[in-house]
């Protein structure tokens, strides 16, 4: 066997021989992590090197014995918790290193950063976070980034193949999961953009207002710079990302509900199942089974606010019916812990009403909307789907003046409650596409994309640009990270 780093060979004798054969092809060497550390030699050339992430607060107890379980197998400087250093620094870190020492002709440097992978262990909200932060550093070769199941929806993971439960934390789990990431598949998925605007109240505060805290994605709601173009006088502006979905309404409102009592009771939320049994009957007491009872009709989404679609390069107004109480823009086939409410449209629909299956390529997310709890259900039965409003590239809500004073909203299963200004009628929330990112996949993932038909879909616009234009830079990131760059005393003259 090559010769590996000493602290590695330490590690290793403490497993089975071919515990160390796999764990050598994802172990990075600390002169690589750490700046200015003395360069190893190391023969060995891991083949699929990893950083990893974890949200140790996430899964009770779970995320800190996986922090535990991974920093016991690989390089503790390659694993991170997320609530000690936020991404962005640390990939900013690692990159600017590698391309120093790639400069420096470090063979190993160049072969890591062609060949990183990302592991990121938490919620969808934690999934986020990393996803947001990958797209905004803009880096030449972004790392494809596997979930690792450790929230109560985990809908992410589940629509890449990874599941709905955590697989473990001890470290034949931890070492399993690492072999499916070694042979994992990249796939590309849309990311989409999230854009908030509207007057600075008389009176109050529009702030986001979170149970907890706002979304991990929370890039997903910094305010705009003052520079960008519609940061105008007057006006607050939003904006962020989001990968799975964004919904708004009395879904929203059950999931605030979950994490308000989450933050009064901690005690209480020790573990996937009982979460998952809490969110059920939060949503019972919520009135999400007996909506038209419990749920005024001004809350319903036509009094709230004008959803538009664009068509072509117009706006045209989608027919809301009043009973729609719940609204999801969604990106990929998993909502609520696996469902998927587009479903899968028949034949004479998808002709009829122009529609498509629910790819996570094509630049089309799905809008559908939901009456109640009990329509939600449908979602059990083979085929059954909500009411299908529209696909798009663009979707905007105009809020009515004085609908409402607040909704709840959530991306990627991290809600708020939205107050809205009673006298304003310039309260706009848009959602547009914004490139792509890649995921890790396995066989059993349930994402489909565009190019898993061949012919019939290979004359779509394969866009992993943005659809911004010329509208400025709150439409060219989320807000996540500064945009990584090679300082002007590294000499790039010599960089491939």
């Amino acid at each position: 066997m090559s010769r590996l780093h000493p602290s590695l060979n330490a590690k290793m004798g403490e497993t089975s021989s071919d515990s160390t054969d796999i764990l050598k092809e994802f172990y990075i060497p600390d002169y690589l992590l750490i700046p200015d550390s003395k360069p190893v030699h190391v023969k060995y050339m891991p083949n699929s090197p990893v950083v990893v992430f974890i949200n140790s607060k996430s899964g009770g107890q779970l995320g800190g014995e996986l922090l535990a379980t991974y920093r016991s197998l690989l390089n503790k400087n390659q694993v991170f918790d997320l609530l000690e250093e936020a991404p962005d620094k640390v990939l900013r870190r690692l990159y600017l290193n590698l391309e120093k020492l790639k400069n420096n002709g470090d063979s190993l440097a160049q072969i890591i950063g062609m060949t990183l992978k990302l592991i990121v262990a938490g919620g969808d909200g934690t999934a986020g976070w990393l996803l947001g932060v990958v797209c905004d550093l803009k880096l030449s070769n972004p790392p494809p980034i596997a979930t690792m199941p450790l929230g109560t929806g985990n809908n992410l993971p589940f629509a890449f193949g990874w599941g709905k439960k955590n697989p473990g934390t001890d470290p034949q789990s931890v070492i399993h999961f690492l072999e499916q990431v070694m042979v994992a598949k990249g796939m590309n998925i849309d990311n989409w953009h999230i854009l908030m605007r509207m007057r600075v109240p008389k009176e109050g505060s529009c702030d986001p207002i979170a149970p907890l805290e706002l979304p991990h994605s929370l890039h997903a709601f910094q305010r705009v710079s003052p520079t960008d173009s519609l940061n105008t006088e007057g006006y607050h502006t939003f904006r962020g990302g989001f990968w799975n979905y964004f919904s708004m309404g009395m879904d929203a409102q059950v999931s605030y509900a979950f994490h308000s009592e989450r933050k009064l009771h901690p005690e209480k939320f020790k573990n996937q199942l009982i979460n998952q049994s809490t969110y059920a009957k939060l949503g019972c007491t919520q009135g999400w089974f007996l909506a038209p009872l419990f749920h005024p009709a001004d809350k319903n989404i036509a009094q709230l606010a004008k959803i538009k679609v664009m068509r072509g390069h117009e706006w045209k107004e989608l027919d809301v019916h009043q009973s729609i109480r719940s609204i999801v823009c969604l990106n990929l086939p998993s909502f609520s812990g696996g469902l998927n409410p587009w479903g899968t449209p028949n034949k004479r629909k998808l002709r009829d009403r122009d529609l498509t299956p629910p790819y996570v390529d094509d630049g089309l997310i799905e809008v559908v909307g939901f009456r109640d709890a009990w329509h939600g259900l449908v979602l059990l039965a083979p085929n059954g789907h909500g009411t299908r409003l529209a696909q798009a590239r663009r979707i905007r809500f105009e809020f009515h003046k004085g609908g409402a004073d607040h909704t709840y909203m959530r991306i990627d299963g991290e809600p708020w409650k939205q107050p809205l200004p009673v006298d304003d009628d310039t309260v706009v929330v848009e959602i547009s596409h914004h490139g792509q990112v890649k995921m890790l996949a396995t066989p059993e993932r349930k994402s489909k994309s565009i190019h898993d038909l061949p012919s019939m879909h290979g004359d779509e616009d394969d866009d992993n640009g943005d659809d911004s234009g010329d509208d400025g830079e709150e439409r060219r990131k989320f807000g996540a990270a500064d945009t990584f760059k090679i300082p002007d005393e590294v000499d790039i003259s010599y960089l491939s």
